[in-house]
């Protein structure tokens, strides 16, 4: 069995998302796994280069998990010459400048998102990588979850007739940072840094809706800062100047009506973090990260509303668990097994940079509805 060793520079691994899901979840599992099998007796080896501001953490990490490359330099990480994907998981301030350079040194891109802070820039990236002739690509990670792939799995065999509406809850109490730490970087409730609930969760909306249901084609959205004071890091008071909540309607292709409410000032009362709810002609389905349930109209109940008399109906108890039937890789690391064999043998991957700037067009169009009060249409992006 031969080892093929491919170079991943990673960007932003300092952080929490780039390390536990990107570097260690992703790329140290497939090593732990003894590389990825491409076929033919041959095994791709993810060599990381780890690049990122503070040498300190850098070193701790290399040193952690026995890696021998980093640096604090861009360039050199890309001059390095194992160097052939260049992947950021930066603040999405940073993120832009750094795919520039990374393309223009001839490198394959995978990168978070927002892939950049305005559609104009995101369409740029896009073209660029595909003027290069660059594989390219941005994480879409909830479509790999087991709760989304059985949601799919659903809409793909006909269960739910013609599709009604999809509802969405997401959110969780982000801690102020007083009386107990934030579990969120401060970054993330200041505008001028990249942050905001809009920016952050339409870009996975977009891509939930049009990859399960159906292409978005208008938006509707309110944006609120519940908690305008919080407090960061290092214990200092600052002023939230993004908002920590999004309320969004959107109407899909087919007639199909989507709400997602998202919130960072929202106590949990549900199975999981983020549930979608889709009601259907003959059933609906309520998936969340891991699980999900259904609901046959021909098992669908009859109840009468009576407000004079307590409900009698254990309405939970009416839905069916959709078995697993298949074992579920962490969805991340299963992204990354498709685009590292996109990138070394060609096989399709659809999930490229224009896919990412959807993303970031529905972000941008929602935050216009949010200020002028208005739907939106979402026009088709092309390069």
């Amino acid at each position: 069995m031969s080892r093929r060793v491919i170079g991943v520079v990673m960007n932003g691994v300092t952080g929490r998302m780039g390390y536990r899901q990107h570097l260690v979840r992703s790329i140290l599992a497939i090593r732990e796994q003894g590389g990825l099998p491409l076929g033919d007796g041959e095994v791709l080896w993810p060599e990381p280069i780890l690049v990122g501001r503070s040498a300190h953490k850098l070193k701790e990490l290399a040193d952690r998990h026995g890696l021998d490359h980093w640096t604090t330099s861009l360039d050199e990480a890309l001059a390095h010459p194992l160097a052939e994907i260049y992947f950021d998981a930066q603040v999405t301030t940073a993120r832009e400048s750094a795919i520039r350079a990374a393309i223009a040194a001839g490198k394959h891109v995978y990168t978070e998102k927002p892939t950049a802070e305005s559609l104009a820039s995101a369409l740029e990236l896009a073209r660029l990588a595909r003027e290069a002739g660059l594989c390219n690509g941005a994480v879409q990670d909830k479509l790999f979850l087991p709760g989304l792939l059985k949601l799919k799995r659903l809409v793909d065999s006909g269960f739910f007739g013609r599709i009604l509406s999809v509802r969405g809850e997401f959110g969780y109490w982000v801690f102020e940072g007083t009386w107990q730490s934030a579990q969120r970087p401060s970054w993330n409730y200041r505008a001028e840094d990249g942050g905001g609930m809009i920016l952050d969760m339409f870009p996975h909306w977009r891509y939930v809706l049009d990859g399960i249901v159906a292409p978005v084609r208008s938006v509707y959205a309110h944006t609120a800062t519940h908690i305008p004071r919080r407090v960061d890091e290092q214990g200092r008071t600052y002023a939230a100047t993004a908002d920590d909540a999004a309320y969004g309607i959107f109407e899909l292709e087919g007639g199909v009506t989507a709400q997602i409410n998202s919130s960072w000032a929202v106590r949990v009362d549900r199975d999981e973090l983020v549930e979608f709810q889709v009601d259907g002609t003959h059933g609906s389905a309520v998936a969340g990260l891991r699980n999900c349930r259904i609901q046959h109209r021909g098992s669908t109940p009859k109840p009468v509303w009576n407000p004079d008399l307590p409900a009698t109906e254990q309405f939970r108890s009416q839905w069916q668990q959709v078995p697993d039937n298949e074992e579920f890789d962490n969805g991340f690391k299963a992204q990354w097994e498709l685009f590292l064999r996109h990138v070394t043998t060609g096989s399709p991957y659809q999930w490229d940079l224009l896919e990412g700037a959807k993303g970031v067009q529905l972000a941008e169009l929602g935050l216009q509805s949010a200020r002028e009060g208005r739907r939106l249409d979402v026009p088709e992006l092309s390069l």
